[in-house]
């Protein structure tokens, strides 16, 4: 296959996406379009920025469209589950871009965004909706959504899904919509859980794999600091992120708290550096993408709720400042960099109580990760001393990151977790990571900077710095 139009899509629809750049598909598209606009149920494994929104998107538009028939108020004919705000609004970005000029409305719900907007855009009804459990669920209590009369059911990042404690909300959801439907299911990873979800929710389905489960980027450098503990991870990040100023960085940490303190002390130091994690509001976290894709910043400080779906075009470096305690968190965050054929580095420090988490990150990934300085921890099985491409290198090896899973459960939090006392400008479920009961309500806003304040410089590969409002 060397175009779109030979899957089985329409002529207008491939002229259409061939004109937004899209000429040859990718082998997960390939493999996975025939078989949707076959009507089969599928389940799809491939890693992240392998172009899996449009092996069930072009198709699904495709369908709608020869479909005719416009929704009813209040109803859904496909609809897409993912488990963060940001994967949800990329899937919806593309949508959009693939359904240009043509009669489809896309609508996506999130929490951190006010419902009564929300309910009022579902008013009338919507061809695609793209939505997060908990803020569908949301939604369908207050009667603003029905899902009867959905046609294409697709849950995106299912393993995440899981990990987020969304099972619960994806029951509900799955009796809420008719027993004769197609449903998609894409999936990074192929855990037994993952089995269990598509016996329950597929019938008979098509299976596609292009990546085999926990394989990592085939052109990411992997390199591993051993250091003592967290000051000196932070001494070895600056270093690295000062000799490389052209470089575009994600830094991955497990905790909201730890991410924002980091990301402060980068922006003393003059980085060019925002945040984006489950403590702050939906208009916060698309602010600081929106500076990060257009260069404003070159440094996102970041939980894991940026790990998966996060396309950013040229992320050069991930730092993993901690390591992830569930490995496959691991492969979706190197994935951030070396995406569309390009090169990358990965940068993972380790300090000794995380020598069991670089264990299990090289068990399942199946590669030894390179040292770029320090003596590895008891417990850590020495990863091997491989020969750096491209040479140089301070004995800290900076030109070499490896990277490092973040904090934990940084998505939506599931509808059925959500307090029924909590409260954000009069709505539920807006909402970051899981907390224990007694925790802080997460979705408390910074307090506004005030005028002029959080002036930093920012570096730029000749030297001369110039003026950015952090």
């Amino acid at each position: 296959m060397t175009n779109f139009s030979e899957l089985g899509l329409s002529a207008k629809l491939s002229d259409r996406i061939a004109n937004e750049g899209y000429e040859k598909p990718t082998p997960i598209q390939e493999k996975a379009i025939p078989l949707v606009l076959e009507g089969r149920d599928l389940m799809g494994l491939a890693q992240t920025g392998t172009g899996k929104t449009a092996a069930f998107g072009l198709p699904l538009i495709d369908m709608l469209l020869r479909g005719g028939h416009k929704p009813a108020p209040t109803t859904v004919r496909a609809l897409i589950l993912a488990p963060t705000r940001e994967l949800v609004n990329q899937i919806a970005e593309n949508l959009k871009l693939f359904a240009r000029k043509t009669p489809l409305k896309v609508t996506l719900v999130v929490g951190g965004a006010s419902i009564n907007r929300q309910s009022f855009q579902l008013q009338r009804g919507t061809d695609i909706l793209v939505a997060t459990p908990g803020r569908l669920l949301d939604l369908i209590d207050r009667r603003a959504v029905r899902l009867d009369t959905v046609e294409h059911l697709v849950l995106d990042e299912a393993d995440q899904m899981l990990d987020l404690g969304f099972i619960h909300d994806l029951k509900k959801i799955a009796s809420l919509v008719p027993d004769q439907r197609q449903t998609l299911l894409f999936s990074a990873t192929m855990p037994k859980s993952i089995s269990d979800l598509a016996s329950r929710f597929l019938s008979s389905p098509a299976r596609v794999e292009v990546t085999p489960p926990g394989k990592t980027a085939d052109r990411v450098d992997q390199y591993v600091h051993f250091v003592a503990g967290k000051a000196e991870k932070t001494e070895v990040l600056k270093t690295a992120l000062s000799e490389h100023p052209d470089g575009r960085a994600i830094v991955f940490l497990r905790t909201k708290h730890g991410a924002e303190k980091l990301m402060k002390f980068l922006d003393s130091r003059g980085f060019a550096t925002a945040s984006i994690h489950g403590n702050k509001s939906q208009g916060q976290r698309e602010r600081a993408l929106k500076a990060f894709r257009e260069g404003d910043v070159n440094v996102l400080v970041a939980t894991d709720v940026a790990a998966r779906g996060i396309d950013v075009p040229g992320v050069t470096h991930v730092y993993n400042y901690d390591l992830p305690e569930v490995p496959d968190a691991y492969v979706h965050r190197i994935g951030r960099t070396a995406r569309a054929g390009k090169a990358g580095i990965a940068v993972a420090f380790c300090a000794p109580d995380e020598a069991r988490l670089l264990r299990d990150i090289q068990k399942l990934t199946g590669v030894e990760i390179a040292v770029a300085s320090g003596e590895p921890h008891a417990g850590a099985d020495r990863p091997v001393q491989q020969k750096r491409r491209g040479g140089g290198g301070n004995g800290r090896g900076p030109r070499k990151p490896s990277r490092f899973a973040g904090e934990r459960n940084n998505g939506e939090r599931s509808h059925s977790e959500r307090s029924h006392g909590e409260r954000n400008n009069g709505e539920r479920g807006n909402g970051g990571e899981h907390h224990a009961a007694g925790r802080r309500n997460e979705n408390r806003s910074e307090r506004p900077r005030k005028p002029g304040q959080g002036q930093k410089r920012r570096f730029s590969g000749n030297g001369r710095q110039a003026r950015h409002s952090a």
